[in-house]
């Protein structure tokens, strides 16, 4: 798949229902799951080597309510910011950026959901398909898409991160706006959460 994160899901979906090897070709905006795969974010033609001389690796995906994805899923503040960034795409970008930021400084009401049936006061959760650094430099990078496990961080709650191999949140709303993989959904509550370690086979160019 060349494209970016937001692309790259639905196409590995494909290659683990058949059992087929999954090639990452870096050509998104950001590309993180490229970046935490080892490879080159700008080399997307380099990347094309794993086709001829690549070696396979088996790593985790993730699972919402069925739905895969590779990198996380966001709940709550940073969630909406991607709708609304999306709703007004077309619009100026300046001013869809201006505006995307202000509902994220502005919002400060709590999502009143529960994790695993504990209330949680949070503004954001994000589930992780394996654990991000939280540290400088590595910011938001993974070191290993194999551990077997999700990561649940949740901003202002006690605790601010969880790690299982299933968790289930859910909300009075009966729904909660998400960011697959930083693309705009819906999700029905309760949502379940879980990882099928080891599940997809990725080529990755030979160092």
């Amino acid at each position: 798949m060349a494209g970016g994160d937001g692309s790259l899901a639905p196409v590995a979906e494909v290659a683990l229902e058949r059992d087929g090897a999954f090639v990452c070709i870096p050509f998104g905006t950001r590309n993180h799951f490229a970046r935490d795969l080892g490879l080159d974010r700008e080399d997307p033609i380099g990347a094309l080597r794993a086709f001829d001389t690549g070696s396979e690796r088996r790593i985790d995906v993730g699972r919402a309510d069925g739905r895969l994805f590779l990198n996380n899923v966001s709940l709550g503040v940073y969630a909406r910011l991607v709708h609304r960034r999306e709703a007004q795409r077309r619009r100026r970008e300046a001013f869809a950026r201006i505006r995307a930021w202000a509902i994220l400084l502005t919002h400060r009401q709590p999502l009143g959901i529960t994790i695993d049936g504990d209330e949680v006061e949070t503004r954001l959760v994000l589930v992780a398909n394996n654990a991000y650094g939280l540290d400088l430099p590595s910011l938001g990078e993974r070191e290993r898409l194999d551990e077997g496990k999700l990561h649940l961080y949740s901003l202002g709650a006690d605790p601010p991160e969880r790690s299982g191999e299933r968790f289930v949140v859910d909300a009075a709303a009966g729904r909660l706006e998400a960011a697959i993989d930083g693309e705009p959904d819906v999700l029905e509550t309760p949502v379940e959460f879980w990882v099928e370690p080891g599940a997809l086979r990725v080529l990755v160019p030979q160092r």
